[in-house]
């Protein structure tokens, strides 16, 4: 059964205890869990990545983070672990290449927070966020959300949160220019495409929705999301017309 963003954060919280605990076998399955429906939350790739590196499954782990850069290539973490793993596995070249990478990525976003320092305030953030969510309270998980992008405005996947907790508290006008931000620098993020799509539908364009979930069906004809979208709109046509 597919699950909502909503829950999905709220099972990822859930992995995030287990691998506090050094439970690295329930952390992995839950945040493998969450990727079946949500392969594009490029945090919980790397936090696939980690457990897997835990336990000893290296190549399974690099896997992973490739596949959360290939989400997010500015994941200044993903490429740290990726260079951990790459040393690991004795691909030397590659990794020193990661590790230059993670070090410009960590400085580039903040002059004030670099390196890990930012990155982990930042990321701090978005679980205060999270937990806020999960508790019910979007308006301060907005603000821990805003928080954490005024330190790595380039942390796409916790962007996406906070356009989607805008949706929910009806901040529409806000959340299409955080989503359209997202698609400037990744076009391929489906869901945050289909959201752009919700949004613009409620605001009354219509055919600026239509546009993005057919864009969405291009990329990939398998969305049901994209295409349950299409036949509400369709349906919703059809029924006008047939008043008139």
């Amino acid at each position: 059964m597919e699950i909502d963003q909503k829950h999905a954060r709220q099972i990822v919280a859930r992995g995030v205890s287990a691998w506090e605990r050094d439970d690295f076998e329930s952390a992995l399955d839950t945040f493998q869990k969450v990727l079946e429906d949500f392969p594009q939350f490029a945090d919980v790739q790397n936090k696939a990545g980690l457990c897997l590196a835990m336990l000893g499954r290296l190549d399974e782990a690099l896997g992973h983070f490739d596949a959360a850069l290939e989400e997010n290539p500015s994941y200044a973490e993903a490429h740290l672990n990726r260079g951990i793993i790459l040393n690991d596995l004795g691909r030397h070249e590659e990794a020193q290449y990661a590790f230059s990478r993670a070090g410009e990525l960590d400085t580039r976003d903040s002059p004030v927070f670099p390196s890990e320092v930012g990155n982990r305030i930042a990321v701090t953030h978005a679980k205060l966020g999270d937990l806020y969510l999960v508790a019910n309270h979007p308006s301060d998980a907005i603000e821990h959300y805003r928080a954490a992008l005024e330190i790595r405005p380039r942390f796409m996947d916790i962007r996406s949160k906070f356009a989607e907790t805008l949706i929910e508290l009806g901040e529409l006008e806000e959340a299409r220019a955080e989503l359209m931000l997202i698609l400037e620098s990744r076009p391929s993020f489906v869901g945050a495409r289909v959201r752009l799509g919700v949004v613009l539908n409620r605001l009354g364009d219509d055919d600026g929705a239509v546009a993005e979930w057919k864009r969405c069906l291009e990329d990939d004809p398998r969305d049901m999301r994209a295409r349950a979208y299409l036949a509400s709109v369709q349906m919703s046509l059809d029924g006008e017309g047939a008043e008139a």
